[in-house]
């Protein structure tokens, strides 16, 4: 079974910022979070602004807690806000309801962590995660 090591935690985060690169976006930052929540590894690169890791944090920390991404928890939230709402402050990285947090799977669909980016377009944010999943051999949650 596959697992999110540091070593992999550190090859996405590589992956996603050089893709942030190759579409010249704005300083962006990455958290790898291991299935319980707790941060592997984070990045910030240079000008990004200072909330950028509580952001990263809960678009992943979003995603494994409800189970999807946080593109879906967005649409959950134009759908049911006060329940998307109240999540924010009961979950230990709080929720952001934006495309940028992708939960890692391995074979079977188990979640073993999740990706969050934030730094440009919430669009932007979610193709440098999924760059950096792909790029450590890994499978983003579908």
């Amino acid at each position: 079974m596959a697992s999110l090591t540091l070593d992999r935690a550190n090859t996405i985060i590589a992956a996603a910022l050089a893709r942030g690169g190759e579409l010249r976006l704005k300083p962006l930052s990455v958290a790898v979070l291991d299935p319980g929540g707790h941060m592997i590894a984070f990045q910030r690169q240079d000008g990004a602004s200072t909330l950028r890791p509580q952001i990263a944090c809960g678009k992943a920390g979003g995603a494994l807690a409800l189970g999807v991404s946080s593109r879906k928890i967005g649409d959950m939230a134009n759908e049911r806000p006060v329940f998307v709402g109240a999540l924010g402050p009961i979950a230990p990285h709080g929720v952001v309801p934006a495309a940028g947090g992708v939960i890692v799977v391995a074979e079977g669909g188990n979640p073993i962590g999740a990706v969050g980016v934030t730094g440009d377009t919430s669009d932007n944010d979610e193709t440098c995660a999924l760059a950096g999943i792909a790029a450590a051999g890994l499978q983003a949650q579908e």
